[in-house]
């Protein structure tokens, strides 16, 4: 009978190189859930609470700017994109939006407008990372259409 003892050696890994491996693998552009309002609680998949709360974000939007007395000269049909960010807090903000110059002549005050639609939204719950919330950015198109 022959034995061996290199059988029973162990490798000692240190914490530094279990954290860099770690980091490797980990996937930094997506999250485990995203950012949700209550409302979406009834969506079972991680896409049918991304869709719910894009929905429930331009509807919003769309009927808060649909209830102001917007006057303009000439017809406006244009697909603004907005970029957002939901903070680990689930705080929403309006970083960038891209609006045709003939939109933004025709309603000079579309930013602002934006930005207090933004005032009245339900309680947002922010994305989640391996059970921690994080803060997340996204992109988000609105139509805008008036005669």
């Amino acid at each position: 009978m022959l034995t061996s003892c290199e059988y029973f050696n162990v490798k000692k890994t240190s914490t530094e190189a279990i954290l860099k491996e770690e980091l490797q693998t980990f996937n930094w552009n997506d999250v485990d859930e995203y950012p949700s309002f209550s409302i979406c609680d009834y969506s079972i998949t991680k896409e049918e609470r991304k869709v719910c709360f894009q929905h429930t974000l331009t509807t919003h939007i769309t009927d808060f700017l649909q209830k102001e007395a917007i006057v303009v000269t000439q017809d406006i049909n244009d697909t603004m994109m907005l970029q957002f960010q939901v903070s680990k807090l689930g705080k929403l903000v309006l970083l960038k939006s891209k609006i045709d110059s003939l939109t933004i002549n025709e309603i000079p005050n579309i930013k602002s407008l934006l930005d207090k639609s933004l005032d009245s939204l339900p309680k947002i719950f922010p994305a989640l990372k391996r059970g921690q919330q994080v803060t997340t950015e996204f992109n988000l198109p609105i139509i805008i259409h008036v005669d």
